[in-house]
């Protein structure tokens, strides 16, 4: 039989976990039947994952669909990779980034379209993590294997330090979480600003240009990737353990996914600057 009743625990609310994991703090219902388990977890998050492998697979026969296109742009990325697109390439991959967006963001406000907003999103992100390989990376394509076997490393080592206990999710850590966070959006801020005004653009564009800048740069992001599946981690573990209803499986599967993928994207965009770096 099912219960609603108030949650007594301390909510944890400013970033303590993804957007999508975050408000699942928020949750009052509680169930002694049909709770949440972590096999649900873990079978909705494999669901989600195959979903991305359905995108990157979608994306691949769009490419050879559009084959003998006529070229309509060519983009220098890092200075190493040439990027060429046809007219029709440039709108899939325009709408595929948008509906990865709007699905993103009305799964983090109605949790109840998760499993159809989560499966768009995810779809979304296989078609652009293929885009990226296949496309941007033309002759560093293992690069992409590379990103994954990292991907599985970091997720491992960090569920071990979680579950050992070597890293806990309690008021400290929330607290350097935040503040390498905040930092690294305030170094976005600053630079954009900087790079509105005449004065300081110049400086701002070298410290773009400088590759160990940019690389360090990148290593934080990683690492703040990483720590966030701590957070992720203590939610589901909470979701399990306090009994909430099976439904809330989605959600955090969903979160965990959208790390995950986050983790990734991070460290495809590392091994690319490194690529171009051996090549200077």
């Amino acid at each position: 039989m099912s219960t609603l009743t108030q949650n007594t625990r301390k909510p944890q609310t400013l970033l303590h976990s993804n957007p999508i994991l975050s408000r699942l703090s928020k949750i009052t219902e509680r169930t002694d039947t049909n709770a949440a388990t972590y096999a649900g977890i873990a079978g909705k998050t494999t669901y989600f994952l195959l979903i991305t492998l359905v995108g990157m697979v979608a994306q691949l026969l769009v490419k050879a669909a559009l084959a003998s296109e006529p070229i309509w742009q060519t983009i220098q990325i890092y200075e190493k990779f040439t990027l060429t697109l046809s007219q029709k390439e440039a709108m899939i991959l325009g709408g595929v980034l948008v509906a990865g967006f709007l699905s993103e963001l009305v799964g983090i406000f109605a949790r109840k379209t998760i499993p159809v907003t989560g499966s768009l999103y995810s779809a979304s992100q296989g078609y652009v993590i293929s885009f990226l390989v296949f496309n941007v990376l033309k002759g560093y394509e293992y690069l992409g294997l590379e990103a994954l076997l990292l991907t599985i490393a970091v997720v491992a080592v960090m569920s071990w330090l979680y579950s050992t206990g070597a890293i806990k999710a309690d008021k400290k850590f929330r607290t350097v979480l935040l503040s390498l966070l905040l930092g690294s959006v305030g170094l976005g801020l600053l630079s954009g600003l900087g790079f509105l005004i005449p004065a300081t653009r110049p400086y701002v564009q070298a410290m773009i240009q400088n590759s160990a800048i940019s690389i360090a740069i990148d290593v934080v992001g990683l690492i703040i990737a990483a720590l966030f599946l701590i957070s992720d981690f203590s939610m589901i573990d909470t979701c399990v353990k306090e009994g909430y209803p099976k439904e809330f499986e989605w959600s955090a599967a969903f979160g965990l996914v959208f790390t995950v993928i986050w983790i990734y994207l991070k460290i495809l965009d590392l091994l690319t600057r490194f690529a171009g770096k051996k090549n200077d």
